[in-house]
């Protein structure tokens, strides 16, 4: 099943889509968004998936990955707000396919929360519902004890690496970024909050939505593990939350979910045809 590539036009840079042949009557879209680094093709196997489950599928590329551009560079400037806006423009995008159609919003580690911050900076928004696969809050207390401290200190080095060369190079983790994206990654890191975002002060912002979460953790997964996901769910404290575990019999991790993710495809499907 391949897609067809659209463009969604941000200023300077360009999202990519990647939409998937769906039925007329599917009765839901969900719209993907990948973790940091990660291009939407990663996807496909889990796209086929939901499709087959009987659910219209769109990915997007994250600003400067994948088929997105331009790749990052020392004069980009955007950061953790500019993806959660791009959440907003894609929706905007998609407007016609969405018609007639719930929209449910599936994040996945960066992705997810970008998913997040938008239903707290649109308050309007009219998704449905929003599935959390392998998302939780980078900070570092969130995590296992032996854990805490090498968390802490990576990603503040790769705050301070990308403010001196004014660029994320990739350097075994992130795929290249820009410099915006991994500061505010790496504040979140640090201090267990998210900075404002366009004037919004998402954390008070976050704690009035009401839309429905579904969030799985992982088996194997040492980027975000359990403690990780509590984090960010009790940011979410008026948002009707499902909470579950996804441990198939194939290994998984942060990443390989996608490449094993039969049975959870049926299961965001289940979910956003209850809601």
């Amino acid at each position: 099943m391949e897609p067809t590539l659209e463009t969604v036009v941000r200023g300077a840079d360009s999202i990519a889509l990647h939409v998937y042949p769906a039925p007329e009557d599917a009765p839901t879209l969900a719209v993907l968004w990948p973790a940091m680094g990660v291009p939407a093709r990663y996807y496909r196997k889990f796209a086929g998936e939901l499709g087959a489950a009987g659910v219209a599928v769109a990915v997007a590329d994250l600003r400067g990955t994948g088929a997105s551009a331009p790749r990052p560079g020392r004069g980009s400037r955007y950061g953790l707000g500019d993806l959660t806006a791009d959440v907003d423009a894609v929706l905007a995008h998609l407007k016609p396919r969405r018609a007639g159609r719930r929209t449910i919003l599936v994040g996945h580690s960066l992705g997810g929360q970008a998913c997040a911050l938008h239903l707290a900076c649109e308050p309007a928004s009219d998704v449905a519902g929003l599935a959390l696969l392998a998302v939780g809050l980078p900070y570092w207390r969130s995590y296992p004890g032996g854990q805490r401290l090498p968390v802490l200190l990576q990603t503040q080095a790769l705050g301070v690496a990308s403010a001196v060369l004014r660029v994320w190079p990739g350097w075994g983790f992130g795929g290249r970024q820009a410099r915006g994206v991994i500061r505010d990654w790496a504040y979140t890191a640090r201090t267990g909050r998210y900075p404002n975002l366009g004037g919004v002060d998402v954390e008070a912002a976050l704690a009035k939505v009401t839309t429905p979460v579904l969030a799985i953790d992982m088996a194997g997964d040492k980027y975000t593990p359990p403690g990780t996901v509590t984090r960010l769910l009790e940011k979410l404290a008026s948002a009707p939350v499902t909470r579950e575990r996804y441990a198939p019999a194939d290994t998984i991790d942060h990443f390989r979910w996608a490449k094993h993710g039969g049975e959870l495809a049926g299961r965001v499907a289940s979910w956003a045809n209850d809601l």
